[in-house]
């Protein structure tokens, strides 16, 4: 359980991105029946989501949020030294998206520029990243952008996971500032439970197949995918997330000497409503202090987090914050962090 500290480091600006294409989940009845479709969605809380069409890609996305936060930043690209992709859905096997994003900005060649592919608590992760180069005396901006195409992954046919997942993207502006306090990260991680969420072929172990591509019955519901499509035990994760979560959130407290009810907002992985509740309910939080955006955007896997403060925070950052972030899922991998920003700038959301 590594801990990282930082002090005079910040998140200082924000902006996100998402497709158009809206998907309204209790319509959404082409595979499934009105009551079956109404009983998942009261379940997840997932009322829509935003659906990209097939050329529209997560740097696509990514593109679009960067832009924004330049402009409305006026930020010089010059000024970019870092550049860090997240995504679990890149546009190809190789090379890798951030290159193509630096040149796509049109950053300089000296920037240095990597993927990391994590998903629901990938967001954490490359905080803690970026934190660690922008802390660098020759660092002056990290810029960390984080798409996902999650509807891409998850067959329609599913009703596991065909109605949970949505696509976005963010991006923001990692730098320091001298009068910020401390930030603090606690980064985890059990490959024993790694086929809890899982693709099990299309990678080079079990490459691409005729048979890996044919849709398949996969249990006694009668749900439907192919072997290239993720699949999920909710049941298993929701039991690591009830184990791991709460006792690595009072670990952090107690490292930062912080109590919850002294933090400005708490923003979970948005996994689905149920989950996130109960995590609320038992930790005791302020439900006015836990933004959700569950119900919007379904679950978007590592851009959950930034989207929901892009979002729901937007005019609610002014001064001095404590930010409480939590991401967990996918690897299985969790990570937890108290932020400290200052009147941190947020954009509105671009559609594309």
């Amino acid at each position: 359980m590594p801990e990282l500290v930082f002090e005079g480091i910040t998140i200082s600006a924000m902006a996100g991105a998402v497709p158009k294409n809206k998907i309204v989940n209790r319509k959404f009845t082409k595979y499934f029946d009105e009551q079956s479709v109404s009983d998942i969605v009261d379940k997840t809380g997932v009322e829509e989501r935003r659906i990209s069409n097939v050329s529209l890609t997560s740097s696509d996305l990514c593109f679009a949020a960067a832009e924004k936060l330049f402009s409305d930043n006026n930020i010089k690209k010059s000024e970019i030294d870092v550049l860090i992709f997240i995504s679990q859905t890149p546009d190809y096997r190789m090379p890798a998206t951030s290159i193509i994003l630096q040149g796509r900005l049109g950053l300089s060649k000296s920037t240095a520029a990597f993927d990391v592919s994590l998903g629901c608590s990938g967001f954490v992760y490359a905080l803690s990243i970026a934190f660690s180069y922008a802390q660098q005396p020759g660092i002056r901006k990290v810029l960390i952008l984080d798409g996902e195409t999650r509807s891409k992954v998850y067959h329609p046919k599913d009703r596991k996971t065909g109605f949970i997942f949505g696509d976005a993207a963010i991006a923001a502006i990692i730098e320091k500032d001298l009068n910020i306090g401390k930030s603090i990260f606690s980064l985890n991680s059990d490959g024993t439970l790694s086929d809890l969420i899982k693709i099990d072929a299309g990678g080079y172990r079990n490459p691409s197949s005729i048979d890996s591509l044919k849709e398949k019955v996969v249990d006694e519901y009668g749900n439907i995918r192919t072997d290239e499509h993720g699949h999920m035990n909710g049941g298993d994760v929701f039991n690591f997330v009830l184990r791991e979560v709460p006792k690595n959130i009072k670990h952090i407290l107690n490292l930062y000497e912080t109590t919850l009810e002294s933090l400005d907002y708490y923003v979970f992985h948005q996994a689905n409503k149920f989950m996130n509740d109960y995590l609320a309910k038992k930790l005791k939080l302020d439900k006015n202090k836990v933004p959700s955006t569950i119900s919007k955007y379904g679950n978007t896997s590592s851009v959950s987090i930034p989207i929901t403060i892009v979002d729901q925070l937007k005019d609610k950052l002014k001064g001095e914050k404590n930010l409480f972030l939590c991401g967990f899922g996918v690897g299985m991998s969790w990570a937890t962090a108290i932020v400290k920003t200052n009147n941190l700038r947020i954009s509105e959301i671009v559609e594309i």
